[in-house]
């Protein structure tokens, strides 16, 4: 039987579309228990390769014959041993091209809204569970919390025939490596990002500005802080439509304070942010988070993961008629969870204080999401 490659692309529109298969990943158990690919309509089996050398047959009887089965290690290389043994075995059999590595890299564009002012994309990487953002007006478009995979923003901006103007990121990111800074370096454009977050090379201070404005886009920038999970994040209102709500309000929980070692002290910022400034937000606005935690239940019947403010209200328990010494206490206990992966490290490459080449970007960026606090599932 024949082994197929399959590209990150590829398996995420199968579990997209709903598509059952056999997800058979022969990372050691540590690194699978931490992070894998993930769908509703997955079935798994966690065998190390190394346990594999000496032949298959152990594991022959606990695959499927009646489904795709996919092989995935963490560059690729193991799969396609463990698959082609499996092929000279009669089972047909894919691996995934690249491996993890090409997973958590991996992004794809989806419009999340449009009206006669603005169109606005959602760039969605599915194996970190990061979200970035493009806001099309007239000839100009905005960036939101860039990923270093800065091609993917100017192939779309050249298929929408505009000219990449304007770049905020909501905060020093913890989890990945922003491509703020070499977008604006690339494209000319204006970089934004709060001068208290302590970044090193040239960008222009969110705190000089209430409103950014450009082509029919106004987007004010939230009450200048309205924390997540470092002391300098921003929200911005687009329009009065949509909520860019970087790691202060994700659709299933909220931001974690705890990340500069402050939980408490933070967590009383964040919930001012909750029940003073985001309260007086109407209940139709669009919240657009920079992370998800689960794609199954985040995602929405249009294919991008976002909510209504009233919904995400009603679904989080943590947002309605809390104390402040309720809120800070729950924050504080739920803030006690695994950290994100080498966060020290990338946001030292976020302010521009270290430096990293490519692949020690992409090891420093391999493993899960951790930037939420808590999920209503």
């Amino acid at each position: 039987m024949a082994v197929h490659a399959l590209t990150a692309q590829q398996i995420n529109e199968m579990i997209v579309n709903k598509e059952p298969f056999f997800l058979f990943d022969v990372r050691n158990e540590s690194d699978f228990a931490d992070w894998k690919i993930e769908g509703e309509h997955i079935e798994y089996l966690n065998v190390p390769y190394f346990e594999l050398i000496d032949g298959v047959e152990p594991v022959l009887e606990r695959l499927p014959k009646d489904k795709k089965i996919v092989v995935v290690c963490a560059k690729e290389g193991s799969s396609m041993m463990v698959a082609d043994m499996l092929a000279e075995k009669g089972l047909e059999v894919f691996y995934l091209k690249g491996g993890m590595k090409a997973w958590s890299e991996y992004l794809y564009p989806v419009v999340v809204y449009q009206d006669n002012d603005i169109k606005v994309y959602q760039f969605i990487r599915v194996g970190k569970g990061c979200l970035s953002y493009m806001v099309v007006s007239g000839k100009e478009a905005l960036i939101v919390d860039p990923s270093r995979f800065i091609d993917v923003y100017k192939e779309v901006a050249q298929k929408e025939n505009v000219a990449i103007t304007h770049i905020v990121d909501s905060h020093l990111h913890a989890d990945h490596i922003s491509g703020g800074y070499e977008l604006a370096k690339q494209t000319g454009a204006t970089y934004y990002l709060m001068k208290s977050e302590g970044a090193v090379f040239e960008f222009e201070p969110l705190e000089n500005h209430d409103r950014i404005e450009f082509e029919k886009v106004s987007l004010e920038v939230l009450a200048i802080k309205t924390p997540g999970h470092t002391p300098g994040s921003v929200s911005f209102f687009v329009n009065n439509k949509l909520l860019f709500s970087g790691d202060t309000i994700f659709v299933s929980g909220l931001g974690r304070p705890d990340l500069g070692g402050k939980a408490r002290e933070w967590a009383k910022d964040l919930y001012d942010t909750v029940y003073n400034k985001v309260a007086q937000i109407a209940d139709d606005v669009i919240v657009l988070p920079a992370h998800y935690a689960n794609f199954d239940q985040e995602v929405n019947e249009q294919g991008y993961i976002g909510n209504t403010l009233g919904n995400i209200r009603q679904m989080n328990e943590i947002m309605q008629g809390k104390t402040e010494e309720e809120f800070v206490e729950h924050v504080a206990q739920s803030a006690s969870s695994e950290t994100p992966p080498n966060f020290e490290d990338i946001i030292a490459i976020n302010r521009g204080v270290k430096d990293a080449t490519q692949e020690q970007q992409q090891e420093l960026e391999i493993g899960p999401n951790r930037c939420a606090v808590h999920h209503t599932h």
